[in-house]
């Protein structure tokens, strides 16, 4: 693995923080995320900017009456956004270029309180017919604090080819 996630500014300062370049990368190799815990009001506000208000997502009594998963859910959505911001910041400034698909799998349920982390593998690492850019495939686990994967997906990403050194 050739990563360096270092570049300079116009002035030759280090930038810190750039995300990871198509061609820096082999196929196996391994990285994960750092975590965050999803709030009530994380949920609050995902449900009333998408209008998912389905009464398990509003309702606390309606959970903690009828609901057989005893806590508050996060929608399904709200832990993919979540996930793959985790996923920018880490892996995606500057460099990532475009999303174009992915398959999405809930296997379980993540509540308000619960910390999710990603553990990605890339699977897909080529150029693209333009040049400068690339694609790139991971295969993402969704994990809780518990250790329990609560979803997977396998996203294409168009990446930046790393500049040429001059």
């Amino acid at each position: 693995m050739k990563y360096q996630p270092i570049s300079k500014d116009k002035n030759g300062l280090d930038i810190f923080g750039i995300g990871i370049y198509w061609d820096d990368v082999e196929i196996g190799y391994r990285f994960r995320t750092l975590g965050r815990t999803i709030t009530e009001a994380d949920i609050t506000m995902f449900v009333g900017a998408t209008g998912m208000v389905e009464e398990m997502f509003t309702n606390v009594e309606y959970v903690s009456e009828v609901s057989v998963i005893g806590s508050r859910p996060a929608p399904g959505s709200l832990v993919f956004c979540i996930a793959e911001g985790l996923l920018m910041q880490s892996t995606m400034q500057r460099t990532g270029m475009a999303f174009l698909e992915a398959d999405l799998k809930i296997h379980g349920p993540t509540t308000a309180g619960d910390t999710i982390h990603v553990e990605c593998e890339v699977v897909e690492a080529r150029a693209t017919s333009k040049e400068g850019r690339g694609l790139l495939r991971t295969a993402n686990k969704v994990i809780n604090q518990r250790g329990v994967v609560v979803a997977t997906y396998n996203p294409l990403r168009m990446v930046k080819s790393r500049p040429q050194q001059q």
